[in-house]
């Protein structure tokens, strides 16, 4: 069992950065693979990163490459989303997750944190 509770959201201009932390409790943290999603109002949850259990691979959703940067501290169970350049379509409420599988699918995530939201403002 893994419990994930996210921070570090806000309101934010257009242009500018947010990094969102991820923190664990449980065992084996360091076994899973890690992943981030977002969910627009109206609209389905939907992957943005994700990131293997070691660090070594990471995987991004197509418009935020090159923008968002995932990264994990296995010493001190958290996982985190960095976020530049931020755009107004990028306001969701992010969620962090966790699961045996590194993949873009939400269905193959486990355990779920309780999301925190970001606005991005034009």
């Amino acid at each position: 069992q893994v419990q994930l509770v996210e921070s570090g959201g806000g309101l934010v201009q257009a242009g500018g950065s947010l990094r969102l932390s991820c923190a664990a409790s449980g065992r084996a943290f360091s076994t899973y693979a890690l992943g981030w999603f977002r969910q627009a109002p109206g609209k389905e949850r939907e992957f943005a990163a994700a990131i293997n259990w070691s660090g070594t691979n990471t995987y991004y959703k197509d418009s935020v490459k090159g923008r968002f940067t995932i990264s994990r501290d296995n010493a001190k169970n958290t996982v985190y989303l960095q976020m530049n350049s931020l755009k107004p379509d990028d306001t969701a409420i992010y969620y962090c997750a966790a699961g045996r599988v590194t993949t873009q699918s939400r269905n193959d995530y486990l355990y779920w944190g309780q999301g925190t939201q970001v606005t991005v403002s034009s």
